[in-house]
């Protein structure tokens, strides 16, 4: 086997047994073998009849990029499995050091084949968008980037709320408010466009980035474009909900 084959077996072992990459991988992988290996292990889970539901974006605003010494955002893999809806209770001993972060969640109206992919194309494409959260661990993508994209860019499960759908294409992506409340108390409100580059131009830029490997977006897969409210350690017991303006709520419990 080749590197890149070697590294997707040795991470595919791994997560069969619920465990992260392999310590001993660490700084092995170049950003762009990792990515290779990233699809060959969505291919496996695919093999496994495991369905894509759509596409992470992560490190979508300027800030943290240039904290991080990176270029662009990162991607990753959602799977259907890992999609639930508003409400819904996690066992909190089943999510090992997972963090939450409130996003915006898209759908895919039109599929969206790179490269070349922009704004204007992907407003047009666009078929609902939809309050979300996601339910990630850094801990890989801290201790190696590379290594973490390729494990799974670090997604756990997300969560939607009701969506508005057809898109509302006089929505301002960039201007959603969101306020965060934990337990019953507010603990953040945050602005998209404060935290986070055009949702749109990410979006753009995940069907671009996709085209490097044969894939596309295709339609009613989702999308979620990075997180407007920091994110923060959940604890058992904790209920979240966040309100983003205009769009709706969305909430999840650790139990």
């Amino acid at each position: 086997m080749n590197p890149i084959e070697q590294a997707t077996e040795s991470i595919w072992q791994a997560m069969s047994k619920g465990l992260p990459a392999p310590e001993a991988m660490r700084k092995t992988l170049t950003l762009a073998d990792a990515y290779h290996v990233q699809v060959n292990l969505l291919r496996r889970w695919q093999s496994e009849g495991k369905k894509l539901a759509g596409w992470k974006i992560g490190m979508s605003g300027a800030a943290i990029r240039a904290r991080m010494g990176l270029a662009e955002p990162f991607a990753g893999y959602l799977l259907d499995s890992g999609h639930f809806d508003s409400g819904h209770s996690f066992a909190f001993d089943s999510l090992p050091r997972a963090i939450i972060e409130s996003e915006l969640c898209l759908t895919i109206g039109k599929r969206l084949v790179g490269p070349g992919v922009n704004r204007q194309q992907v407003l047009a494409a666009l078929g609902a968008v939809a309050p979300a959260f996601e339910i990630a661990y850094t801990g890989s993508i801290m201790a190696d980037f590379a290594l973490g994209i390729a494990d799974g860019a670090g997604q756990l499960a997300f969560v939607t709320g009701a969506a508005l759908s057809p898109f509302p294409r006089g929505l301002d992506l960039g201007g959603v408010a969101v306020e965060l409340r934990r337990n019953g108390v507010a603990v953040e409100r945050a602005v998209n466009r404060d935290v986070n580059d055009d949702p749109l131009e990410c979006i753009a830029w995940l069907a671009n980035h996709l085209a490097k490997f044969n894939l596309a977006l295709e339609e009613e897969e989702r999308v979620i474009t990075g997180s407007i409210t920091r994110p923060g350690p959940v604890a058992r017991g904790d209920r979240f909900e966040a309100s983003f303006e205009g769009i709706g709520r969305v909430s999840v419990s650790f139990v």
